[in-house]
């Protein structure tokens, strides 16, 4: 759909008139989809992004395969993350790009819940495309969303649960929403071993809430089940420099990021002359006594372990081995700043102030094998704030998407401890707004009562969607499911019932223990529903050509 002029701006000559002169006026390359055209292909773009996305969604979701077409790169991903799938697609429409856009920030903001939020905003705008279909201004659909949303919001607020007063069953709860999210990943059938190290994860930040401080070692070999926590120490996978110690008990550590070559002229086309070949050796001889007097100035701050982001070379590699110094060179700069957390220290530059440097400090240094990859662990750091979670599988492709699936749940959990409350999970929260929408659109004239009453059906599409992609009758369950929270008067937050995708039955979720974080689900409303509205607006889509050098 690339019409330069609506076909019903013919019917008035002015419209006519008018839609000539533009195209008349704008530069060569310029195209403008006007009205039904612009909002027809930005309601089919996002509806078909959606409708990509959504077998993916709930604990019988299926995986999609990520191929590259590049001539130098065919790597494949396997996964079924919404942000993943989303961001590795090429899209070439403005509407499918907005959906790709709320995805990433529902993947920053929380973690979780990437693809619901790409597919209720789809539902959302295939109801739009009925409406609209209706005669049914947008303005007025726009308007009666944003009665709906504000009646589901509260209807999610009253229907959250704060226990972080107790400490144990907050615990419990976190556990609950970590397995709830890896029972739509790879790491299912792993989900209360993963859950379990991922809340112990969680609960070593104190509350710092940045998920850095968690590294996650892929190491191939072995199975899922035997990924581990680090609980008493660090992990760094790099090595130790050649005849220097591989232990170092009650150890003094200066983390730097620094040079340690000798000085180089690094200004492009500049030369040095000499007439002899000492002169050559003079300036090699005071290259190493410089590099020397630097090595000198950090054994001044009685270190006995140098960690350095950057390489060591072979001469003060030599003097560290000569003085029984362990050195370890090329940490990463994220590595380098999980050690001084860890450690209690503080990355240094320059070395001639000693006792303006705060050293890190560790009873055991050492290096082990897991598997047949040698890693350096740091025991009984001083602070316990980072830690590390070693992941082991058969294949890379595993490892990847377990640190995706592990990814996700750490995030919700980071979030939820930010954000306390918790919600029942299976469809429940969904099915709990809708019905307190349709109660409200029965009580709101005019034509703002059907965009609800459309809002409310959009909401009802997402336990829906989960029963279909398990194979089960989605009708059925989610008729059930609405009568069962409908004949729920007796508790003022609602029915708990929900979607038991085990059995294909509705079960109580509080006893199952799937809960969700309110975090997540609000965020997915929210956005959905502004990027929606976003794209209903739309009336006309100019693409423009890029100027021309000879314009310029």
């Amino acid at each position: 759909i690339n019409q330069p002029i609506n076909q019903h701006y013919h019917s008035s000559p002015f419209l006519k008139s008018t839609a000539i002169m533009e195209t008349v006026y704008m530069n060569q390359g310029t195209s403008v989809d006007k009205g039904e055209n612009a909002r027809l292909s930005s309601f089919v773009g996002a509806i078909a992004i959606a409708d990509m996305v959504k077998t993916t969604l709930g604990p019988k979701g299926m995986d999609k395969i990520l191929q590259k077409i590049s001539e130098h790169d065919q790597s494949i991903q396997v996964t079924n993350d919404g942000a993943t799938i989303l961001q590795n697609v090429f899209l070439d429409n403005a509407a499918a790009k907005v959906l790709v856009n709320i995805a990433k920030v529902q993947d920053q903001e929380v973690g979780d819940g990437t693809t619901s939020v790409a597919v209720l905003c789809g539902e959302l705008l295939r109801e739009a495309e009925q409406l609209v279909a209706k005669r049914i201004h947008p303005q007025t659909i726009a308007a009666g969303w944003r009665l709906a949303r504000d009646v589901g919001r509260k209807a999610l607020e009253a229907h959250a649960v704060d226990q972080s007063a107790d400490a144990e069953q907050f615990r419990k709860d976190l556990i609950q929403i970590a397995q709830t999210t890896l029972s739509s990943k790879l790491l299912t059938h792993e989900k209360e071993h993963f859950a379990s190290l991922a809340v112990d994860a969680v609960l070593r930040l104190g509350g710092s809430g940045d998920i850095n401080l968690i590294q996650v070692l892929k190491i191939k070999g072995g199975q899922l089940h035997r990924s581990f926590l680090v609980k008493d120490g660090f992990l760094l996978q790099k090595s130790i420099g050649v005849g220097q110690p591989k232990r170092m008990e009650k150890a003094k550590i200066l983390v730097a990021n620094t040079p340690m070559d000798t000085d180089k002229i690094k200004i492009y086309g500049s030369r040095v002359r000499v007439d002899s070949l000492q002169k050559v050796a003079d300036i090699e001889k005071a290259e190493k006594a410089k590099m020397r007097t630097k090595c000198d100035k950090i054994l001044a701050h009685g270190c006995n372990v140098f960690i350095n982001r950057q390489l060591i070379y072979n001469l003060p590699e030599s003097i560290f081995a000569e003085r029984g110094i362990m050195a370890i060179e090329h940490a990463d700069f994220d590595g380098v700043e999980r050690l001084a957390k860890v450690t209690g220290g503080e990355v240094t530059s320059t070395f001639d102030h000693p006792e303006l440097v705060t050293l890190g400090e560790c009873d055991v240094i050492e290096e082990i094998m897991i598997g047949e990859e040698k890693v350096i662990r740091f025991s009984g750091c001083k602070s316990g704030e980072a830690c590390t979670i070693v992941l082991r599988g058969s294949s890379s492709h595993i490892l990847d998407e377990a640190e995706r699936s592990l990814h996700d749940a750490l995030s919700i959990l980071i979030a939820t401890v930010k954000e306390p409350r918790a919600i029942c999970g299976g469809g429940c929260s969904e099915i709990h707004m809708a019905q307190a929408i349709d109660r409200e659109a029965d009580a709101t004239p005019g034509k703002k009562a059907i965009a609800m009453a459309s809002f409310a059906k959009a909401l009802r599409q997402l336990p829906s969607i989960i029963a279909d992609n398990g194979g089960y009758d989605s009708a059925e369950l989610v008729s059930q499911l609405r009568a069962a929270h409908a004949s729920c008067t007796d508790s003022p937050c609602g029915s708990t019932k929900g979607l038991d995708m085990e059995h294909g039955a509705i079960a109580d979720m509080k006893e199952m223990g799937i809960r969700e974080s309110f975090k997540s689900k609000l965020q997915v409303l929210l956005s959905a529903s502004e990027a929606a509205e976003m794209i209903l607006r739309v009336d006309d889509i100019i693409k423009c050509a890029p100027r021309s050098r000879d314009q310029m």
